[in-house]
């Protein structure tokens, strides 16, 4: 019985132990290999080939496919919200087919599949913040004092989110659709009732006519229209009214002659129950790295707004879904049409989401940066208002409408100095998203940004009596979602399962070990008693 327990604790020991060398050996060996490819790739301009050796190389015993779930912010289905549901297989599996095949083959979007169903109606809720500034001393302002905001908020409405009008290109590589998009009130998470509360604000429909007719030279026809009406720089309206539009005055006299201009002015006016127009995303069959990358945004594959072609690329996805295999080496791209140009993030920190891993990607203080690399933003010409904020007023109808985080956080001091009532502050006000490096999956994000007015005196109009030059701010929104505890317990086991079946080798070299351990241990005690036995046989029989 003890030299049986004695070569099957060997025998296991070498084969334990040998298998385990084997798939470390093999994982090296492909590492190297990938490496190499990625150099050739690199040096011959192989991109694409070079991307999918890479990324294949990330997971070698894995077959990991996305078949899912979590909605948009998230940017960020693979929506900033649909759960995955990831699958490993040993790197037996694995090797037994086309290891392109094992990633591409899952991680994409086919009519029918979990995948597609989460992407186009995604099942977690997102929540959309508003805060409002309210102008405390307008009578000042117009002095030419500095202006004294109260920040006002939030109104909180859920999002109502799916794709429509989803067709499939012929090649299965290509998929056109629209995000429509509706908000529905959540009074239990709101400080008021939105139809009731006032607000006193900037006159964005004057002020926009205004800039309009300096660039149109009809100065008097407009100043002489706002002095019968009655116009002035401030107006105050009830939060529903700016959000979602009410019939303007101004706007209604000038849709008489110009039937394409609208009589109806709101910050969100006519993006309630719609969409921000066509998309043609990527599928992922070709290469699960441009899952869900936009090529196509109204019919356009680059924007025609900005001074350079850099500036008027689309890059990335709609911040609604990422592939999986992040690293965070890697710099990810998003385009918010809203913004009216496309973003990177970059990875910030790890966090930790319901217990699960995450990668926190945040939107830097360079994308609003004055610098050389934005100065195609800047328009006219060489006409940068600084530091953290965008002149969007060519994208937003002539509107002189300036973009910036909310409190100008990040944005030079001057902007902020300027107004009383600003407090910058990270946790509040910066833009991140939180992703599952293995799955993709977001598991929280935050988009937040804020609609500024850029006010000046004009001696034309004296509507703007003594104001100081400024950005003037608005409103700003916070765009959030959290992975529930329930998805998050479900993806969680899957990936222990994943993170298990990754470190097989290990553990099998440990089992090793271990049955080496007893191996020897056996040796050891049997050689013991071989000793006693022959010390025995060497003493008389009889002794005296």
């Amino acid at each position: 019985m003890g030299r049986c327990c004695f070569y099957t604790a060997g025998t296991l020991s070498l084969l334990l132990l040998v298998t385990s060398v084997t798939l470390l050996v093999a994982r090296v060996f492909q590492k190297a290999v990938d490496q190499a490819v990625e150099k050739a790739g690199h040096s011959i301009g192989l991109r694409d080939e070079m991307n999918r050796t890479k990324t294949l190389s990330l997971r070698l015993d894995l077959s990991i496919w996305a078949e899912a779930s979590l909605s948009k912010p998230e940017h960020l289905c693979y929506d900033p919200y649909s759960i995955v549901t990831v699958g490993a297989s040993s790197e037996v599996e694995v090797r037994g087919r086309s290891e392109e095949e094992a990633v591409t083959s899952n991680v994409v979007l086919r009519n029918g599949s979990e995948v597609f169903d989460s992407w186009e109606k995604p099942p977690l809720p997102v929540y959309t913040q508003f805060y409002f500034f309210n102008v405390t001393n307008p009578e000042e302002i117009l002095r030419g004092e500095i202006p004294r905001l109260e920040e006002v908020g939030p109104y909180t409405y859920r999002e109502l989110r799916n794709k429509g009008n989803v067709q499939f290109g012929d090649n299965g590589t290509t998929i056109s659709a629209v995000s429509n998009k509706a908000y529905v009130f959540e009074r239990e998470k709101s400080v008021g009732d939105p139809q009731v509360d006032l607000i006193r604000t900037l006159n964005i429909p004057v002020l926009t006519v205004i800039e309009l007719s300096k660039v149109h030279f009809f100065q008097e026809i407009v100043e002489a229209m706002l002095k019968a009406y009655q116009q002035t720089l401030f107006v105050t309206h009830t939060v529903d009214e700016l959000l979602w539009g009410y019939k303007d005055v101004i706007l209604s006299l000038i849709h008489v002659f110009r039937p394409e201009i609208t009589p109806f002015f709101g910050l969100f006016y006519g993006k309630n129950g719609t969409n921000d127009g066509d998309y043609v995303f990527l599928t992922g069959e070709d290469n699960y790295l441009n899952f869900t990358k936009i090529v196509e945004w109204k019919g356009k594959t680059s924007l025609d707004w900005w001074a350079t072609d850099r500036c008027n690329m689309i890059n990335g996805t709609d911040g609604d879904s990422f592939h999986p295999l992040i690293t965070k080496d890697e710099v990810l791209y998003v385009f918010p049409s809203d913004f009216c140009r496309s973003v990177h993030l970059t990875f910030s920190d790890f966090e930790s989401v319901q217990g699960l891993p995450a990668f926190r990607y945040k939107v830097p203080a360079e994308i609003l940066a004055n610098t050389s690399e934005n100065a195609g933003f800047c328009l006219p010409e060489g006409n940068c208002l600084g530091s953290g904020v965008l002149n969007v007023s060519i994208c937003k109808n002539g509107a002189p409408i300036v973009m910036s985080f909310p409190h100008f956080y990040q944005a030079d001091e001057s902007f902020v100095s300027a107004i009383v009532g600003m407090h910058p502050n990270k946790e509040e006000h910066e833009s991140f998203v939180d992703i599952n490096p293995l799955t993709g999956v977001i598991l929280r994000a935050a988009k937040r940004f804020q609609i500024n007015i850029y006010v000046r005196k004009l001696d034309e109009f004296i509507e703007t009596g003594d104001i100081r030059t400024m950005v003037f701010p608005v409103m700003y929104l916070n765009e959030s979602v959290l992975i529930d505890k329930e998805t998050a317990g479900r993806l969680k086991s899957v990936i222990n399962t994943t993170m298990i079946i990754t470190n097989i080798p290990y553990i099998i070299m440990a089992l090793g070990v271990f049955f080496g351990l007893i191996f020897t241990w056996l040796a050891c005690r049997g050689q013991g008693s071989m000793d006693e036995g022959t010390a025995d046989e060497r003493a008389p029989l009889i002794r005296t």
